[in-house]
């Protein structure tokens, strides 16, 4: 099974929605606190949450239901 990464940060508002919207469609994701390296840092630092499946970016900010799912299938 495929599992979308979100790449994210404890108290960005943004991200909490993302995680709430992951949730609420029942979209399986594993969650890594950019904070915990600094290349992930520097990447993902003002672009946050971003949603990666298998090294592409389906989305940045907001979640791209269409995206997540059309990639999911």
């Amino acid at each position: 099974m495929k599992r979308l990464t979100l790449y994210g940060r404890p108290g960005c508002h943004l991200c909490d929605e993302a995680r709430e919207e992951l949730k609420r469609l029942h979209i399986p994701y594993v969650e890594v606190d950019i904070e915990s390296d600094d290349e992930l840092l520097r990447r993902y630092l003002e672009r946050i949450p971003v949603g990666v499946l298998d090294g592409e970016e389906l989305f940045a900010f907001f979640v791209d239901e269409g995206a997540v799912r059309a990639r999911l299938q």
